[in-house]
């Protein structure tokens, strides 16, 4: 299946957005449509039956400004907006609200002359109409242009109503009616504007230039012009222009534009800079991102990925495709709109012919029939749930979390477990050295010694851990080589060292050796190092036991914090899933607050596990690295990718990305999640609640056209309002 992403002009209405999934997805070929309010479309097509051409062609039929095309094969093209109605650029892209504010006045004026002895009807009849024409002028635009391809939406009905009340001489009413539509929309579209330059922020965060070095010589060259394998060089205080890996140069970078962290993260030159290729493998003091800012170092960089690949690249693609994605409630929405305006549009017909039934004249029938279709417009129940979707994405978007659509936006606030991968999610993902205790007369410092020296000739990633732990402790002091390493398979090591020879293992290795076991102590000390979830190893020379070092993959240290804060915010279990024995999983559970541990786990078993969590809590989340817990975060209901910058993918595989390898974003994407839930709810039932009230009112004839089109608008002003409280939304 082909996709196709598009972003379009000028998307100032759902029902509009509604109309062209509508008509897109009845082309032959077009499997799914999706339109955000913010103007992007995703289309998904057949390539056997249709192509990119026909449905870009299909798209500017509609009459839609094409701003740029983004396909799955990965070519992307803009085109220029040009918009053709000089109105809009009369006061900017305000003008709207200008011209819907010039009608307030005039309506004001009018209603204050209409209250002054003398004054003839004509002045303020003029004013009325006055400010009728400045607040039905966009309404117009809007309503010609639909009801030119056979649509009549609610800016025609609204027309229609004003042009019904005129023609019964209340243009005051007329005029109210009008001022009020205009600048509701006027309002909606700038609030909606807001949480749409949220997101639009991020494509320009990156550079459009970067500075190449090419033997030395550094020139200026378009991000789109940087090879894989390229250095470029980052000047203090300026972003950086592509992902890759710090080669020369020390300096902090601020990556809260990728990962939401508030504080920067010094960056150092990877040892190993000349073999690495890809991103995510780094350590996060070695790699960097596009449209990150640098500090006060010059930073020279090894390009990893192409601008079009960049993590941010992907991050922008990806939150636009979110919007448009619909949650299940506004799916249900929109099926309650599919048999609701029908049945509006009936009812209005049979009020219009009232007067054949009811003692009352054409003109009250008609007056009340417009009071009736203003009320029970869906404007406010449209707008209600997008909005808060959209600002809800574009909030995570800031805080460095990716939010794929409505679905998970909604569904994680719903969960009551979660089940996490230990390693590196729970864990730092390396192991530490935790222990040297030194036996007898020999001192930490040669024990240390032996262990560095024997272990640096390893590439396990056990002896990587030591080597590194070892050497900084030590500091300066010099560490004769080791040499001749020898593995014994599940046991251990040994090599020569000082003439002596040194063996690095397990009991077992030495029970062989020496043909009897070790000796109490050193057995008591080993199994109290592994229940507490070290791996703990024997260090010999030649015929003498030196001492035991240890080593663990640590919990973050955020890891406490974190699982408390969501014990508080009502997760009722907290599960891990290892593939480490019961022993580490229980011990490491019992540091950090775990209330589940479960070990010795295969992929499968974790899958098994996801199964049987949803049949006794429901709602599940599955934290993982999108990699290897990919299965068992396609089974959860949740699937959320820790440490997903640069990993295409975790990106890919995730309902929900944790840009940052940081655990604390949980309870942040949790709490907004719930919060957009209750703003989604809140403005169901201010929707919902108003058309209920409005409808009978103007039915009995209790309220006219004036009560009536200040309750539609201001309920939908309301919602989008609400909305926007997402985007200031802290945990």
């Amino acid at each position: 299946m082909n996709k196709l992403q598009v972003e379009i002009g000028k998307i100032q209405h759902t029902r509009k957005a509604r109309r062209i999934e509508q008509i897109l997805s009845k082309k032959r070929g077009v499997k799914e449509v999706s339109v955000s309010v913010s103007g992007v479309m995703l289309v998904e097509w057949d390539a056997n039956q249709t192509n990119q051409p026909d449905i870009i062609k299909s798209v500017r039929k509609l009459g839609l400004k094409i701003v740029n095309i983004k396909s799955n094969d990965d070519q992307a093209y803009k085109e220029a907006s040009h918009e053709k109605d000089f109105l809009f650029h009369v006061f900017g892209e305000n003008t709207e609200l200008y011209f819907a504010v010039i009608s307030g006045v005039f309506w004001v004026t009018g209603v204050v002359f209409s209250y002054i002895a003398n004054v003839q009807e004509s002045i303020t009849t003029t004013f009325f109409i006055i400010g009728a024409a400045f607040g039905g002028v966009f309404t117009f635009i809007t309503a010609s242009k639909d009801s030119l391809k056979g649509k009549f939406e609610i800016d025609f009905l609204m027309l229609f109503a004003a042009i019904g009340a005129s023609a019964l001489g209340k243009w005051g009413e007329a005029a109210l009616l009008l001022f009020l539509f205009s600048l509701g929309h006027a309002l909606e579209h700038y609030a909606m504007k807001r949480a749409r330059k949220s997101i639009a922020a991020l494509s320009d965060l990156a550079p459009p230039m970067a500075l190449l070095k090419i033997n030395g010589e550094l020139k200026e060259v378009h991000i789109e012009q940087l090879k894989l394998g390229d250095i470029i060089v980052v000047k203090p205080n300026t972003k950086i222009a592509a992902d890759g890996v710090v080669t020369k140069g020390i300096s902090p970078v601020n990556q809260a534009s990728i990962t939401g962290e508030s504080l920067p993260i010094d960056k150092r030159p990877s040892l190993n800079w000349q073999t690495e290729n890809e991103v995510n493998k780094l350590l996060p003091e070695h790699r960097v991102f596009a449209g990150t800012m640098n500090g006060s170092g010059v930073l020279e960089i090894k390009v990893l990925k192409q601008a079009k690949d960049s993590t941010l690249s992907r991050l922008i693609t990806l939150v636009k495709e979110a919007e448009t994605q619909k949650s299940p409630t506004q799916q249900l929405t929109d099926k309650f709109e599919k048999y609701y305006v029908p049945s509006v549009l009936v009812l209005v017909i049979l009020l219009l012919f009232a007067f054949l039934v009811v003692n009352e004249t054409f003109e009250k029938s008609f007056y009340r029939a417009m009071s009736v279709l203003i009320a029970a417009s869906p404007c406010a129940l449209a707008i209600s749930t997008p909005s808060a979707v959209l600002a809800g994405i574009a909030r995570a978007a800031r805080q460095g979390v990716l939010i794929k659509g409505g679905r998970p936006l909604e569904d994680l606030g719903g969960i009551s477990a979660i089940a996490f991968d230990k390693t590196g999610t729970l864990t730092e993902g390396r192991p530490t050295l935790t222990h040297a205790i030194p036996f007898g007369t020999t001192t930490k410092t040669h024990l240390l010694k032996i262990a560095v020296a024997v272990e640096a000739l390893s590439d396990h990633p056990l002896a990587a851990a030591i080597v590194e732990a070892g050497k900084k402790e030590l500091g300066d002091i010099e560490i004769p080589k080791a040499e001749n390493l020898k593995a014994i398979t599940a046991r251990g090591i040994l090599a020569n060292w000082e003439g002596s020879i040194i063996r690095i293992g397990n009991r077992r290795l030495f029970e062989e050796l020496t043909g009897e076991k070790v000796s109490e102590e050193i057995d008591l000390k080993m199994s109290e190092l592994e229940s507490g979830g070290h791996t703990a190893m024997i260090i010999h020379q030649d015929d003498e036991y030196m001492g035991i070092i240890s080593v663990m993959d640590i919990a973050r240290p955020e890891a406490i914090s974190t699982l408390a804060t969501l014990k508080k915010m009502g997760i009722k279990r907290m599960v891990m899933l290892t593939g480490d024995n019961q022993k580490v999983a229980d011990a490491i559970a019992m540091r950090i607050g775990i209330t589940d541990p479960m070990g010795g786990l295969l992929p499968e078993d974790k899958v098994y596990a996801i199964e049987q969590l949803k049949l006794q809590q429901g709602r599940v989340a599955m934290v993982g690295d999108g990699v290897n817990d990919a299965p068992a975060m396609a089974k959860s209901t949740v699937g959320i990718a820790m440490g997903a910058a640069g990993s295409d993918v975790a990106l890919e595989t995730a309902d929900i990305a944790l840009m940052a390898d940081k655990l604390d974003n949980l309870p942040f994407a949790i709490g907004l999640s719930k919060k957009a839930k209750l703003i989604i709810k809140q403005n169901l039932v201010i929707s919902l609640g108003m058309v209920a009230l409005l409808v009978p009112l103007t039915i009995m004839g209790t309220i006219a056209i004036g009560p009536a089109v200040v309750g539609h608008e201001g309920s939908t002003l309301i919602v989008v309002l609400n909305a926007l409280r997402l985007l200031r939304y802290e945990i």
